[in-house]
């Protein structure tokens, strides 16, 4: 991200900067890979440190299944059951060392709690809902098609506008970022990314909560939720300025890539990180040579794993796709268009598909949850007649 601030600050870090009455306001540095990346520096009314009560943690740690098959795999993830608690409502299907892939259905806002992930940044892309994201930096109201971008320890609640709610959530054991090829020197994105500065929708509203009392956090370590009760309302900041905040960016201002011949899922790329990137596929003119083939060509996947979100609209390469669906092509087998749509896809000159892509470099488990929202016949799907 790039600099930015809200709220009042002071002239100079590290120096006096007083309330009126006369009381210092309490500076945090909130920052990344210890003092040698990026931060931000926040001024609060009161200490951010004072604990009134510790509760008994609990385990979130996905059940792993001891399935060995290598072999494609589809889950339905609208059979997600809806819940009404944020938490509860997150279910890990898919996960390694390096990050978890989650759905979740909550049908509440997250009103008598705060949430703070201290193990991973986030990724939540909305698929149904509305609402706003509150947190420490202010407020981002987030509609169908957002991505959230939520760097960990950030401390903040999601309100939901109504119960319907969809969510679709990658978490990030290293930091989440623009891909490095769409930036120059000085982090500004270049003339040929997919986006811009001017897409990126950054925290408003700062509304400073001076406020005493009993306040949840849910904080989630190792796998663990450990419930702090603190004496000070979270959300009371003056002020803050750095590169460290959460974010929106929608979807739907992702601008397609395209070429005369079919081209490669890179240029879809949206986010990445150390260990996995992120693609955003979205409607888009067809190939324009005059033998192109708009489906994509059959592909080995040797050292990474592919995993494809599918939101709304038609797959020219799938067939039986619907919203909500989740395939998984593992590393070490190919795979391609179902029979038939590539013949049916020449000629075509568009696309409405939209779709959110992670392609993780080392291999992903299947959790209980994804097991009980499998198509086990899925890898079947390749035969003619099938």
């Amino acid at each position: 991200m790039h600099y930015y601030s809200l709220g009042k600050i002071p002239p100079k870090r590290h120096t006096q900067f007083r309330k009126p009455n006369g009381e210092l306001y309490k500076e945090e540095l909130f920052s990344t890979e210890g003092f040698s990346d990026m931060y931000s520096l926040l001024y609060h009314c009161n200490p951010p440190t004072q604990i009134k009560q510790v509760g008994e943690p609990f385990s979130v740690k996905p059940k792993l299944i001891h399935d060995e098959q290598l072999k494609p795999r589809s889950l339905k993830g609208f059979k997600i059951t809806p819940e009404a608690d944020y938490i509860k409502s997150r279910k890990a299907v898919l996960v390694n060392n390096d990050c978890k892939i989650i759905l979740a259905a909550p049908t509440k806002s997250m009103d008598d709690y705060f949430f703070k992930n201290a193990d991973a940044d986030e990724v939540i892309f909305i698929h149904e809902g509305t609402g706003k994201l509150h947190s420490m930096y202010g407020e981002i109201p987030f509609e169908y098609g957002d991505y959230l971008v939520v760097p960990r320890g950030t401390i903040y609640h999601l309100e939901f506008d109504t119960a319907d709610n969809r969510l679709f959530i990658v978490e990030s054991y290293s930091p989440i970022v623009t891909p490095k090829r769409y930036r120059n020197n000085f982090g500004q994105l270049l003339e040929h990314a997919p986006f811009c500065e001017r897409d990126i929708r950054k925290p408003q509203n700062l509304q400073t909560r001076d406020e005493r009392g009993d306040f949840l956090f849910y904080i989630k370590k190792r796998d663990i939720i450990y419930p702090y009760h603190y004496q000070n309302h979270p959300y009371d900041v003056i002020g803050w300025d750095g590169y460290v905040y959460p974010y929106a960016f929608s979807i739907h201002n992702f601008e397609p890539i395209t070429g005369r011949v079919h081209q490669p899922p890179p240029v879809h790329q949206t986010f990445a990180t150390r260990s996995f990137v992120i693609c955003s596929f979205c409607p888009r003119l067809f190939d324009y040579h005059p033998d192109a083939i708009p489906a994509p060509y059959n592909h080995s996947n040797i050292d990474s794993d592919e995993v494809l979100y599918y939101v709304d609209g038609d797959f020219m390469s799938r067939k039986s796709v619907e919203r909500g669906m989740i395939s998984l092509h593992p590393g070490g087998i190919p795979h391609g268009p179902h029979p038939g749509t590539v013949e049916k896809s020449i000629g075509a000159k568009e696309t409405h598909e939209l779709a959110v892509m992670v392609d993780t470099f080392k291999p992903l488990l299947m959790t209980e949850h994804a097991a009980g929202i499998e198509d086990e016949n899925y890898y079947l799907s390749w035969l003619e007649g099938h």
